[in-house]
Formats: C-alpha cells, sequence, structure tokens
C-alpha cells in the first residue's frame, strides 16, 4: 500500500493553508497530565525518598527498600563497559572522543572569562564559572539512548561542572548495559535507575538519597516535559524538546532512496515526528516517493514511520532552491539536510535551524551518534531563538567591575544624571560620594 504523504507545491493557490497545516501541532500538554506531574512533584517534595520509591515501583515496577538499592554504583557502570561487546566499545569511545573534542573547541571560543582595563584603569570584564552540580536525564523504556548521555554529560564535563547525576528508567529492572557503559565513558558521578516526574522532583528538590541539582537537561516523555517546565525556576532546565524533525533541501542530484532513508530517520522516532523534503524538480520528489514506497516494507519501524509520513510529512515542490531556504528559514527545522551539489552555496541564506548538514554525504544519523556537534536540538521552531546544548548550558557568567577613583568622577556624573531622572536619590548621591570624596583612612 503506497504511502499517502502530501505533496505541495508553492505554486499552488492553496499551498499557505496547506502548509501551514502541514506544520500544526499542539504543544499543549493533556491537562490530565499536567495534574498528575504537579501532585506527584509535590509528594516527593514533601516525602521525599518515600515518595520516589512509591512511583518507581508503581511505574517501573521495581521493587527496592531504599533509594540507595537504586543507585548505580562505578564499579557496576564500568563493569557495563567492559562487558559489552569490543565493537561497541571502540564505537562508544569513539563517539565521546569526538563529541569531546567538539565541545573543548566551544570552551576555548566561547567558554572563557575575559577582562581588561579602560583609559582610566577601571577593569571590566566577565567571570565564566561552571555549575557546580547537574542533572541529566536519560530516557528509557521503549528504546536505549547511550548517545544521549554522551551529549549531555560530556560538554558538562568538558565545562568543568562538579558533579553530573544521572536518572534513567530502567522498566521491571532491565538495566541497558549501553547505557551504563556510557555514563562509564563520560565521566557521570552518579546514576539513579529512577525516571518520570518523580525522578525530575527528586534532581531539583533534592532527597535524603539524591543530591539536588543546579540544573536539569536531557530529553523524556510528556510527564518528564512537564515536570520539568514546573521546577523550571527552582532549577534551570535545557529546553522542552518537541517532536523529532527533518528538513532536506534537495537539488536533485542525491540518490532519491538516500534521501527516502533520511526522512525515515526521523520519523520512525514517533507518530508525531515530522519528515519535510523542499525541492524544485518535479521528477526527483517523484523518485523520492517512489523510494519511500520501495523501501518502506523492510523497515522494522514501517508502522511508525507511516503514521509519522502520512500525519505530518510533506514532499513540496518550490519554485527554486532560493524559495527552499527562505521556506526553510520559516520552519526552523531541528535537522536541516542541504542534500546539494554545492551545500556551501545555499548555507549562508539559511539562518534558522538546529543544527545544518551540508552535503550529500553528510547524513542526520552521524550527528546523532557522533559527528562531534551536540545532538539535543531546539524543536517545534524554536531554532529561530534557541541553541543546540552546549557547554555554555553549564556555565554562568558573572560580570566583573572594578572602577578606579579616576574612573568613579567620570562614571558618577553619568550614573548620578540618570539616577535623578529615574527619581532613585540613593543611587546619585552614591555615586557622587565617590566622585568628590576620597575614601577614609582606617
Amino acid at each position: 500500500m503506497k504511502v499517502q504523504i502530501r505533496q505541495l507545491a508553492t505554486t499552488a493557490p492553496d499551498f499557505e493553508a496547506e502548509f501551514h497545516r502541514a506544520l500544526h501541532w499542539s504543544a499543549e500538554t493533556d491537562h490530565a497530565i499536567e495534574q498528575r506531574v504537579a501532585d506527584i512533584l509535590a509528594d516527593v517534595r514533601a516525602r521525599g525518598d518515600a515518595a520516589v520509591l512509591e512511583y518507581t515501583h508503581r511505574f517501573d515496577g521495581l521493587a527496592a527498600g531504599s533509594v540507595s538499592e537504586l543507585a548505580l554504583s562505578q564499579q557496576e557502570l564500568q563493569a557495563a563497559l567492559e562487558q559489552i561487546t569490543p565493537a561497541q566499545r571502540e564505537a562508544l569511545q569513539a563517539a565521546a572522543r569526538r563529541v569531546r573534542l567538539y565541545h573543548e573547541r566551544q570552551l576555548e571560543a566561547c567558554g572563557r572569562s575575559w577582562r581588561y582595563r579602560d583609559e582610566d584603569g577601571t577593569l571590566l570584564g566577565q567571570k565564566v564559572t561552571p555549575l557546580d552540580r547537574v542533572g541529566i536525564y536519560v530516557p528509557g523504556g521503549k528504546a536505549a539512548y547511550p548517545s544521549s548521555v554522551l551529549m549531555n554529560a560530556i560538554p558538562a564535563q568538558v565545562a568543568g561542572v562538579g558533579e553530573i547525576v544521572m536518572v534513567v528508567p530502567t522498566p521491571r529492572g532491565e538495566k541497558n548495559p549501553l547505557v551504563l557503559a556510557a555514563a562509564a565513558v563520560a565521566g557521570v558521578h552518579r546514576a539513579y535507575t529512577i525516571g518520570g516526574a518523580q525522578a525530575v522532583a527528586a534532581l531539583a528538590y533534592g532527597t535524603a538519597a539524591v543530591p539536588k541539582v543546579d540544573k536539569i537537561t536531557g530529553p523524556g516523555n510528556a510527564y518528564v516535559a512537564s515536570a520539568k517546565k514546573r521546577v523550571f525556576g527552582t532549577v534551570g532546565i535545557d529546553m522542552i524538546a518537541g517532536p523529532s524533525e527533518i528538513l532536506v533541501l534537495a537539488d536533485g542530484s542525491t540518490p532519491a532512496d538516500w534521501v527516502a532513508m533520511d526522512l525515515f530517520s526521523q520519523a520512525e522516532h514517533d507518530e508525531l515526528a515530522q519528515s519535510i523534503l523542499l525541492c524544485p524538480d518535479a521528477g526527483y520528489i517523484e523518485q523520492v516517493r517512489e523510494a519511500i514506497d520501495r523501501l518502506l516494507p523492510g523497515m522494522p519501524r514501517r508502522d511508525v514511520i507511516r503514521a509519522s509520513l502520512e500525519g505530518r510529512g510533506a514532499l513540496i515542490l518550490t519554485r527554486s532552491m532560493d524559495e527552499a531556504c527562505e521556506i526553510s528559514n520559516r520552519i526552523a527545522p531541528e535537522h536541516l539536510e542541504v542534500s546539494s551539489r554545492e551545500p556551501h552555496r545555499w548555507e549562508p541564506l539559511l539562518r534558522h535551524a538546529g543544527a545544518i548538514f551540508l552535503g550529500a554525504y553528510t547524513s542526520e544519523s552521524l550527528g546523532d551518534y557522533c559527528a562531534g556537534p551536540n545532538h539535543v536540538l531546539p524543536t517545534s521552531g524554536t531554532a529561530r531563538y534557541s541553541s543546540p546544548l552546549g557547554v555554555y548550558d553549564f556555565q554562568k557568567r558573572s560580570s566583573l567591575i572594578e572602577v578606579s577613583e579616576a574612573g568613579a568622577r567620570t562614571l558618577g556624573g553619568i550614573a548620578a544624571e540618570l539616577a535623578y531622572g529615574e527619581g532613585l536619590q540613593a543611587h546619585a548621591r552614591a555615586a557622587e560620594l565617590r566622585m568628590t570624596t576620597g575614601k577614609k583612612e582606617n
């Protein structure tokens, strides 16, 4: 049976309406989920470990006498690293090396303190310091994500975070050895087999066994997303992630099978994922559509892929590659592939995307696992104002100001004038006192 994926053309009179219909996705969380999450957070805040144990037993089927029994020791993490296959271990370590190298470059570019003195001797600058403790949430259950461990823990480690605390659900006690091995490779300090809203609450508020963190990062289900929204302010969070997205800009030069599989790569995540092709070549779009129908039956997750493509996918015929770039900027996708003979010709036109993959050989899946840049990316159009997870998410910045005596005379007049204008006399007088009177010696 053919995949009923919507096909649009920018020349069609109803394009705008159909385009908006294709992009529509409600980020509103079900009211019942919101209320359940609120109850869980309040319960964990009030009862601590006892509530965490109760919910872990109820939702994951894990019975334990204490949360300490749900902790994963460093010995267990190292044992998992030694027990996985040599090929898995080499792949994990190679990916970790690349992710670490990229984020070390990021640290050099934007993660250092700096200062200077102006002409009157006043020192100004910025002090960059790492967060003391962060929590990383790693999804578990339907699938295991060792790559998420690397992408969250390594930039935190490179930033200099003092302690990295990982939580990962293990339904029915099934621990994924690759996830544990990734935690060992990435330098996780503490790990607990708890998940869901109760894990977010434990990290945000702290319990007898789980330390309170300063920031929580990492993706999760609707309960986790709702919990992260609710604890924001008590702790920092990275972002609220929506369904996965891929947008392929193609000029028709890439094998159609490659592009079809790239569309599958996001569609297989879940039924709400979005896969879109923008191309000015109608014949090539037809080749991709035929490839979709031909390749889908061989995919293990074909039912999920079909539901995603039919529900939120689109093949869009554009007037030109220039117009395709304009539409891409309107979408601001999570993943953007420029599948073209001349990707660097189009890249300057692309302003909004979580990650940009240049050239036919750069599949989005390489970015997910081992290219180096972070795969935790803004979704649902938030790439218009948001950035990928990075070293900067695990640091904070303090301004440095040391005003000289000469500087106090110069700046004092400016500050006083503005302060009087705002009706804040104490501000003005504090500045003026330093303009005319030197400090008294004890």
